[in-house]
């Protein structure tokens, strides 16, 4: 029954809704009733979804490549009573392993907080009596009654209602409060659009009414969001998708490269033993161990960053996916914009007049032809904002946060252009009591209050539609508040004017009673009635915004709105912050059309294939009046035609696709609990210009994370040359597997993380995003990679043998190491950019990275002198002469890649974008 008609409640009339649900809206369901039906729908709650147990999480982190590669090595370590060696490899897997999973179990799931958006209570008839349980009670046919500031506990069919309007924003993204009424709507009339019907978890702004429970638990509008939601696995984002492709390649070359070492070690007559623990030290060589801690280590750095420009991230992944966006998908109502009801602009006599200012704050001041009017009104304009405060139940309320209403943001935004234009709604209420009123209702389309004016009159202020308000009027004011004819003409082309602008239009009359009358009914006020004026307004676009769209755009990154609310408002909010009206970043480098004006709405989108969305998505900039469906279809098309996708929201409704999306990002301040769970990335000052500074952020952490792969990779390229170039010529290894952990660690740890704390580099916002197709490293980069790691090669290997002949076999391999640590740190400057740049870093702006320098100077004497890491790591003292040669292998290292990045920056054609700099 009510889970197979769940869609189309809003298209019967109430008697049927009634008949179908069996049940009689005066005495409610019986208690056996209830009982019955809470066996057959279940309890009215959203269905818990158990995420993976912690054990789960921590067998993941050893579900790695490279772990298996370094597990394997311990495991023939410790076949080989090789003690030291197989527990310094199990430290670097465990370490590895509780960083990871200590950031996978901060993480919480987004159903819990959806669970916490039912937990509310409701009034309820049952039995003929009113009775107010907890909304988990509530079966289908329970009738309940509705007022204003409850939280609507389930989907309701409207029976009855008196002015009632809903705050649907959190699900639907309408940025005013819905009227409505119990009429019945047409079959495929959508979610937004759906009046006599009211949704689990929205709020009850004004009026009062009763209703029929329709769908409880999962089949409520927010449960189809739960599902969606359970359903919707986020997606990899870029790094971790490159690091897997990367930890592949580096697997395959080196099993490879251990397959052909043990069996060149056996051709050649050396023991399977000795084969095995030279495949181990190729192993433990070729993988660079620090890669997954220091990756940890860089974006926990960027989340710090982050943090400080008001953006809290909740996945790691997430700080680089910023720099990978090309597509920023944004909700309006609350994003965009300010989520406060302003009035722009008054229309009285003929005339068009501005309101500054923004927000719920009474700061502005009413304008004509550039100058201020305020404090010195025109009578027809004191007389317009006179009716707008009087017709009116809203309160304006000055508290420790800031300026706020109580009641309708819409009739709030009427007292704020007042008292802005000097007009004392304090005094205004006393001055002008309210006698009676006609409350709003959705057939009427319009409100009236009766107030006693000081002269001794009644007077009837009415607001509403102009189609309600205009055929009652027989005269209109004039601007110095005499009676004149109503040009019917003109005040039809200022609502046009307004409406075209985005703005919410309503109308303003009054008609004279004498002091006798003190009630007013509908009939009073069916015609007589004086004309005042117009007063438009808008849930205005942040300050910010234009100039964050604008740096998004320079950057690269096209800046698409998706909202559910109406096509003319998102066009006119969209041009506002420059979405619309102008070029616009289009995917590999095509031009934007005209057609990326063109505002898609929701029959739009439905009666588009997924290809020709696809095609629609990429073409398109605004889309209006979305479902939470076609939210999360949209991101889909988008990725499916190669985008990286940032999607930004704060209600229920954006919940699937902020999970969905490479990058969710919610709002802090006026989000949902739903939106805030669901995201990657949360906006602690709810400001669209703060996506900008996390994606140059993020950009920054890409090319700091490059930098130290760069960095790191001739080392371990290095190390697995020498132990295979040792088995090809027979000799003893040049380096033992614990050397090569103590070089890949420290190292990693100590020097290679002080390219985390490199400064952004200039022009990093004016170069186009990187290709989601674009590797790691690029070609070039791998070409240094092999050129430093050939140079390691002959260097250490050249060393080892000279001292072979001349000291100890621990003094040679002491030499070794210590040629790797010190090529590493001459090369950590080489890498401070990746290209030939004019204006490189200054050389002092990291001291990280020069405290690092010096830690690792104190443990490389230490792994050189001191007796108990002698003992531990097989090595032994040098003197000044092998330092010397040490360090003329790392100053050769140095000018040579030197040498390599001022012929390739000569030889490349000038070049600002990012894949000419690091990717």
């Amino acid at each position: 029954m009510a889970d197979i008609l769940s869609e189309y409640w809003h298209h019967l009339p109430v008697e049927d809704a009634l008949d179908l649900l069996e049940v009689d809206p005066d005495r409610g369901l019986p208690d056996w009733e209830v009982r019955q039906r809470t066996e057959t729908y279940g309890r009215n709650e959203l269905t818990k979804h158990v995420g993976p147990s912690w054990i789960s999480r921590l067998f993941d982190q050893f579900n790695q490549p490279l772990i298996y590669i370094l597990l394997a090595s311990a495991l023939v370590a410790g076949i080989l009573r090789e003690w030291v060696d197989c527990g310094v490899i199990l430290g670097v897997v465990a370490l590895n392993a509780a960083i990871g999973f200590v950031q996978e179990i901060k993480a919480v799931q987004a159903l819990e907080a959806l669970a916490r958006v039912m937990t509310t209570e409701a009034m309820v008839v049952r039995d003929g009596e009113p009775r107010r349980l907890a909304a988990s009670l509530l079966v289908p046919g329970d009738i309940v009654i509705l007022e204003a500031g409850d939280k609507v506990p389930a989907d309701v069919r409207v029976l009855s209602c008196i002015d009632l309007r809903g705050d649907e924003s959190t699900l639907t993204g309408e940025s005013v409060p819905v009227q409505k009424g119990c009429e019945p709507l047409p079959r495929d009339t959508q979610v937004a659009d759906r009046t006599n019907m009211m949704f689990a978890s929205t709020l009850v702004t004004s009026g009062r009414g009763t209703g029929v429970v329709a769908a409880t638990g999962d089949d409520t509008e927010i449960g189809r969001v739960s599902s969606h939601i359970a359903h919707v696995s986020p997606l990899d984002t870029p790094l971790t998708k490159k690091i897997a492709q990367f930890s592949k390649v580096v697997l395959v070359a080196i099993l490879a490269l251990a397959g052909v070492a043990f069996a060149v070690g056996l051709l050649r007559g050396q023991s399977v033993g000795e084969m095995l623990m030279a495949s181990v030290a190729l192993a433990v060589g070729a993988i660079p161990e620090g890669l997954p801690a220091a990756v940890t280590i860089t974006l926990a750095i960027g989340v710090g960053r982050m943090a400080r420009r008001r953006a809290i991230v909740r996945r790691l992944p997430a700080v680089e996916t910023l720099g990978s966006t090309t597509v920023i998908c944004t909700d309006k109502t609350g994003t965009l914009t300010e989520n406060k009801m302003t009035v722009q602009q008054l229309w009285a006599a003929g005339r068009t007049y501005s309101v500054t200012g923004r927000g719920y704050a009474p700061v502005g001041e009413l304008r004509a032809d550039d100058r201020s009017l305020t404090g010195s009104l025109p009578p027809v304009l004191a007389e317009l904002l006179r009716a707008g405060a009087l017709c009116n139940d809203a309160l304006l309320q000055e508290g420790e946060d800031g300026w706020r209403i109580q009641g309708d943001p819409t009739e709030g935004a009427l007292l704020v252009s007042a008292e802005k234009a000097g007009v004392a709604i304090a005094r205004l209420s006393i001055d002008y009591p309210r006698l009676d009123s006609v409350p709003f209702e959705s057939g009427r389309q319009y409100m009236a209050t009766l107030n006693a004016a000081p002269d001794g009159r009644s007077l009837a202020f009415l607001k509403g539609s102009i189609e309600a308000l205009l055929p009652r009027c027989e005269r209109a004011m004039a601007e110095d508040g005499s009676p004149q004819a109503v040009d019917t003409a003109a005040i039809e082309q200022a609502v046009e004017q307004m409406a075209s602008l985005g703005l919410r239009v309503l109308a303003f009359a009054r008609k004279d009673f004498g002091p006798e009358v003190t009630r007013v009914e509908q009939e009073d006020v069916a015609e007589g009635l004086t004309f005042l004026g117009l007063q438009g307004m808008l849930d205005p676009a942040r300050e910010e915004a234009a100039a964050a769209v604008r740096a998004c755009r320079e950057a690269g990154v096209m800046v698409k709105m998706i909202t559910g609310d109406h096509a003319i408002t998102a066009a006119s909010i969209a041009r506002q912050v420059g979405i619309l009206g102008g070029p616009d970043a289009a995917p590999d480098g095509a031009s934007a059309d005209e057609s990326s004006d063109v505002v898609l709405s929701y029959r739009d989108i439905q009666a588009l294939s997924d290809k020709e969305l696809e095609e629609a998505a990429l073409r398109t900039r605004v889309f209006a009046r979305v479902s939470p469906e076609q939210k999360l279809r949209l991101v889909e098309a988008l990725q499916a035609s190669g985008q990286v996708v940032a999607m930004t929201g704060d209600g229920v409704n954006d919940a699937a696709a902020l999970r969905r999306a490479d990058i969710g990002v919610a709002m802090g301040m006026a989000g949902t609990d739903v939106a805030r769970e669901a995201a990657d990335m949360v906006l602690t000052d709810d400001n669209f210009a703060t996506i900008e500074a996390a994606v140059e952020e993020g950009r920054g952490v890409f090319d700091n994370l490059v930098k130290f792969i760069t960095w790191t990779l001739p080392t371990n390229l290095g190390e697995g040359l020498v132990i295979l170039a040792a088995v090809l010529a027979g000799v003893t290894l040049p380096i033992l597997p614990v050397q090569i952990l103590w070089i890949n660690m420290t190292t990693a740890v100590f020097i290679g993380l002080g390219l985390a704390f490199e400064e952004k580099e200039a022009g990093i916002m004016t170069r186009p995003p990187r290709q989601p197709n674009t590797p790691l490293l690029t070609r070039e980069l791998v070409v240094r990679i092999v050129l430093v790691g050939a140079l390691l090669l002959a260097a250490s290997f050249g060393l080892f043998a000279l001292m072979s002949s001349r000291g100890s076999l621990a003094e040679a391999r002491t030499v070794a190491v210590n040629v790797f640590v010190v090529v590493q740190l001459f090369y950590l400057f080489n890498c401070r950019t990746l290209v030939g740049a004019k204006k490189g870093p200054r050389f002092f702006s990291n001291p990280w990275l020069w405290g690092g320098v010096g830690i690792m100077v104190v443990l490389q004497l230490l792994f050189t002198y001191a007796p108990f890491m002698n003992r531990v790591f097989v090595t032994a003292p040098i003197g000044l002469w092998e330092w010397g040669l040490i360090l003329a292998a790392g100053v050769v290292a140095y000018l040579v890649v030197a040498a390599e990045k001022a012929f390739r920056a000569r030889s490349r054609p000038q070049d600002t974008s990012e894949s000419g700099r690091t990717v």
